[in-house]
């Protein structure tokens, strides 16, 4: 695959830059954008400078390989919130729309509701790469078989261990394979050192849709019902609260791993084991420099008998509005953006999220670069991890659901600080939680 290295190597070099600048501009076309030059003008929405410095980059690989389709890239970066509740209005009212649209996955739930979904169907797009993506996260926007969303990255729940750290109490990572390992782990360094082992997050919920999913759970039915009440939601809380009442796990300053202020005190050595996405490599890079070196990548723990070994967490599924007039452009270009090789290879060499399609996982030549700076940041390889866990990736459903956003809202806001904050017995809060959801879903 030394072809594909270096086709993208300009590509790369392109981002390194632009993905340091805002981009502004952009609208909505009432009718077909054919320009002066023959080019066709797309407006897209997202909620993120990276993302849109990233696109117009591939709307530029794009047009050099298709002069014939060439397109004029306008992308308005929103606030998430606002971006978010615009795209809603929008769609309630059926104007103002983009042609093309990035929706965070706890929030894509909310516009393929029904049965016929304000977005076009990507499945006859996506077809000519389907081969070599990895299959949950095309699952995650998807409904009735049908995919409403690109993904860009698989985010597989991966463990961080600041290795300095832990050889200091006398642990060795290699050693954890199941949370019970992880847990006398978490005892065993707290013990040692005072200071914190793993995270129970409290304004994100990450931690908990996997272990439900490791143990074959759901937090909602297949018809939508709310089930956090169920035997396997329940062990999962438990799990988690228990590994805190032990010293194994505690809450973070900000609520996540993924805030600003946990990331001082992680780079600090306040925490020596973060079991997040993937993509959390590029947190790391960017903003924990002291722990360059320092940290290895391993894959996350699992429980006895585990149904799957991991799922994807986090994510943004880019649509295309079922009313623009350049829909069938656009879901092509969008193909190309989120799902060739070409573009993965940036995914991972600028932005450092694993890239949802594999051939790239087989390229040496990218996965083992030695300049490579999240290569040279972490001891070891992801590429290597996410081999190990290749056959064990699999689709937590409930993220899918329309009614997930509800869901996850009253656990980040409520429920899991009931739990990991008050002291609230699980049963108790999870029982809490499920009357209100009823209440609030009308079920």
């Amino acid at each position: 695959m030394t072809r594909l290295r270096t086709t993208v190597s300009t590509l790369v070099a392109a981002l390194a830059v632009t993905a340091l600048t805002a981009c502004g501009g952009g609208g909505q076309p009432e009718a077909p954008v054919t320009n002066a030059d023959g080019s066709t003008t797309l407006n897209m929405w997202t909620f993120a400078d990276v993302h849109a410095a990233y696109y117009e980059e591939m709307a530029e690989r794009w047009n050099e390989a298709n002069p014939d389709q060439e397109i004029q890239l306008e992308v308005t970066v929103y606030p998430y919130d606002d971006m978010h509740n615009k795209l809603q209005l929008a769609v309630n009212s059926g104007e103002g729309l983009p042609d093309v649209v990035d929706i965070e996955v706890n929030k894509f739930a909310n516009f393929v509701k029904g049965d016929n979904p304000p977005l076009v169907d990507l499945t006859e797009a996506a077809a000519p790469y389907t081969d070599d993506i990895v299959q949950a996260r095309l699952d995650l926007y998807s409904k009735d078989g049908k995919i409403y969303g690109f993904p860009t990255h698989v985010g597989a729940f991966t463990t961080f261990y600041n290795t300095e750290a832990l050889e200091g109490a006398g642990i060795d990572y290699t050693t954890i394979e199941t949370w019970d390992d992880f847990k006398a782990a978490g005892v065993t360094y707290n013990e040692e050192t005072g200071k914190e082992f793993g995270v129970a997050s409290t304004s994100v919920m990450f931690l908990e849709p996997l272990i439900a999913a490791q143990l074959g759970g759901q937090f909602l039915d297949a018809d939508g019902n709310v089930q956090v009440d169920s035997p396997e939601v329940v062990e999962t809380l438990s799990m988690v609260k228990d590994m805190q009442d032990a010293g194994a796990v505690s809450t973070i300053p900000g609520g996540s791993p993924d805030s600003e202020e946990a990331f001082g005190a992680i780079n600090d050595g306040d925490y020596a084991a973060i079991v997040y996405p993937a993509w959390y490599t590029s947190r790391f890079v960017d903003y924990m420099p002291d722990l360059a070196g320092k940290v290895a990548i391993a894959p996350a723990p699992v429980p006895d008998d585990a149904v799957v070994q991991t799922i994807g967490g986090g994510g943004t599924g880019a649509a295309v509005p079922a009313v623009s007039p350049n829909k069938d452009l656009a879901a092509d270009w969008l193909a190309f953006a989120k799902l060739s090789p070409e573009a993965n290879v940036a995914v991972w060499e600028v932005l450092g999220f694993d890239p949802v399609n594999m051939a790239v996982w087989e390229d040496e030549e990218v996965t083992d670069n030695p300049e490579n700076k999240f290569n040279k940041y972490f001891q070891n390889n992801l590429f290597d991890v996410l081999g190990e866990m290749q056959g064990g990736i699999g689709h937590f459903e409930s993220f899918s659901d329309p009614n997930w956003p509800t869901v996850d809202d009253t656990f980040r806001t409520v429920t899991l600080n009931e739990i990991y904050e008050n002291g609230t017995p699980v049963q108790e809060a999870l029982d809490q939680a499920q009357t209100d959801l009823q209440n609030q879903l009308g079920q």
